[in-house]
């Protein structure tokens, strides 16, 4: 990355602090402050020394509070004062300043995260949950660390070099220009480790997504680890990972702590010289005057090295910054539709449709068309990676199509904003999706949290899940665990129906919503979608016929295109692909063709 794109990130990223100006100023005024007290500190020294020859002296004319006083009395008061105001202004400028940051935190979590609400699915098949998650909490950490608390070092430090330089020039203009004279080196210097602070900081963190990532995919797979004895295998991987990060972190450090000393040799030879001149060039200054410059002198470097320390911090920011505005800066779920309805027929009509994945070539749906009457049940069969899944999901525009259309009411999907077309369309999948929250929160979810009890209890009654809800400790009230982890697949898939019916969507879509349940379940659950499919557009896939036998239409797919289309008996007469998997399923026929 180049200067002058890491200056516009960093610019950027500063951008985010405007909403705190007025704190942040409060915490520019504390560090003047503290930053004013060290040639403060410098300038009692001479006074004290001068007082060691004369102690009666007095020389603080027209100053309040010590005007008048003798040197004996003044410089204990001076340095007590000094420090009482730095204190005052460290507490202002490091106070005020966190704020910023927690607020700066904050902003760009919450920014991150509802971005990601926004995103369309291809995004999220691209990227990895472990890494999303390490840019949430680890990237916007090191941002804020440069956006704040490396702003408020080379505030703090950078003011305490200015007033010192100031002081030095005040007390000798020659000297202190040979100290400018290093400058140059100092910042030839600085721009080259810069690069390599950057580069290592790019490092950090992707190592650092996959510290977040293995132990993601671990605490949410811990069944299957534990299942098929993986723990050494994971054991293993995290082991790998954190140890590539702690070699990283260790690299970052090696660099840190070689710049440091050999900047701080750089300045303590130039201090080195100034001394000597100092003591070759004394002129007629006193010695208080000379002991003042000489420690003025020796203040510098201190923050002069503190503020070369900032500059790795910086980096991590420049590194994490950039990562973050890239999620900021990807292009949202496409919303171009402008119709809304409040509520629709449930016509859907798919005609001449083709898709495929971006990035693949491969067509999973070629030339697909058919038409669902409202109210109508459409069933879809065939081998697994035929389309079905894909097709549910594209109703929805969870994924776009390119070619061919989808039509729900003659409407095409398209021109429906995405909120009121998913509006009208209920999901539920083999894979139920559930929260670390209570019954009652996880059937009446988003949209539906204003349902009131009464319906929640109706719809977990149409869904055959109120007979296991009540015997719960808690009944609807109770925490069913992260992703209803205390609940067994049968009750998840009943929740989920229970959502569905509270949505009263008009299109209802299931995806193998009872493939992998058990006799007494499935039972369950084909009663409750009996119930769910009333007076609903309803689209299902399955690999159990046995469940969709009474729909209107059965559509057999096979490699991205329909193949069969009839009724159960229709299908069952043409001795086809759905008359072989039939008998592969039911035992009364050969296995024929693999399904």
């Amino acid at each position: 990355m180049s200067t002058t794109s890491s200056l516009k990130i960093y610019f950027r990223l500063l951008s985010h602090v405007r909403p705190y100006l007025g704190l942040f100023f409060i915490s520019i005024a504390g560090f003047i402050v503290f930053a004013s007290g060290q040639p403060m500190l410098a300038g009692v020294l001479k006074y004290f020394v001068d007082g060691l020859v004369d102690p009666d002296k007095v020389v603080l004319h027209g100053i309040p509070l010590l005007d008048g006083l003798v040197l004996m009395q003044a410089v204990p008061l001076m340095i007590v004062g000094i420090a009482f105001l730095q204190g005052v202004g460290s507490f202002f400028g490091n106070y005020f300043l966190a704020r910023v940051s927690f607020g700066l935190v904050h902003d760009l979590r919450l920014a991150l995260f509802n971005k990601l609400l926004l995103l369309p699915n291809v995004w999220f098949d691209n990227h990895n949950s472990g890494h999303l998650i390490s840019r949430i909490i680890y990237d916007v950490t090191m941002v804020t660390g440069a956006a704040t608390d490396a702003i408020k070092v080379v505030i703090r430090e950078g003011l305490t070099i200015i007033f010192l330089f100031s002081f030095l020039l005040w007390m000798n203009w020659k000297l202190t220009l040979v100290m400018v004279a290093i400058l140059p080196l100092i910042g030839l210097l600085v721009g080259k480790i810069s690069r390599k602070f950057r580069k290592q900081a790019r490092k950090i963190r992707a190592s650092m997504g996959d510290v977040t990532h293995v132990a993601s995919e671990t605490i949410h797979g811990y069944r299957v680890v534990r299942g098929f004895g993986g723990e050494e295998y994971e054991s293993t991987r995290f082991r790998q990972a954190s140890s590539d990060n702690t070699k990283k972190q260790l690299n970052m450090t090696k660099t840190v702590e070689t710049f440091t000393p050999l900047l701080q040799l750089i300045i303590h030879a130039a201090m080195a010289g100034v001394l000597f001149l100092v003591l070759w060039l004394r002129g007629d200054s006193t010695a208080g005057e000379l002991v003042a410059y000489i420690t003025a002198a020796g203040l510098l470097p201190k923050p002069i090295r503190q503020l070369s320390e900032t500059n790795s911090t910086i980096q991590r920011g420049v590194a994490g910054a950039e990562s973050i505005f890239d999620q900021l800066d990807e292009t949202p779920e496409c919303d171009t539709g402008t119709i809304e309805r409040d509520r629709v027929e449930g016509r859907i009509t798919v005609h001449d449709l083709v898709f495929n994945y971006p990035g693949h070539e491969q067509k999973v749906l070629n030339g697909l068309s058919f038409e669902i009457a409202p109210g109508q049940m459409v069933a879809l069969v065939g081998r697994s990676g035929s389309g079905k899944t894909t097709l549910a999901s594209l109703i929805p525009r969870f994924y776009s199509h390119e070619q061919g259309k989808i039509l729900i009411d003659d409407i095409d999907i398209t021109d429906f904003t995405l909120r009121n077309l998913r509006r009208h369309i209920a999901l539920v999948s083999q894979q139920v999706t559930l929260f670390n929250g209570t019954v009652t929160e996880n059937i009446a979810y988003g949209e539906l949290a204003g349902a009131s009890r009464e319906e929640v209890e109706r719809v977990a009654e149409a869904a055959n899940a109120r007979e296991f809800i009540d015997k719960l400790p808690q009944g609807f009230d109770t925490l069913i665990g992260e992703n209803g982890v205390t609940l067994s697949g049968g009750q998840r898939q009943r929740l989920a129906i229970a959502r569905a019916l509270l949505k009263n969507a008009p299109v209802l879509i299931l995806d193998e919503a009872t493939s992998s349940l058990d006799s007494e379940s499935e039972r369950h659950i084909q009663n409750a979608l009996e119930r769910a499919t009333r007076g609903r557009t309803t689209l299902v896939i399955a690999h159990r016929l046995s469940t969709i036998e009474r729909a209107d239409l059965i559509l057999v797919m096979n490699r991205g295109r329909i193949v069969e289309r009839g009724t159960h008996v229709e299908l069952l007469a043409m001795n086809g692909r759905y008359a072989k998997l039939h008998a592969m399923q039911f035992g009364n026929g050969k296995a024929g063709e693999n399904e």
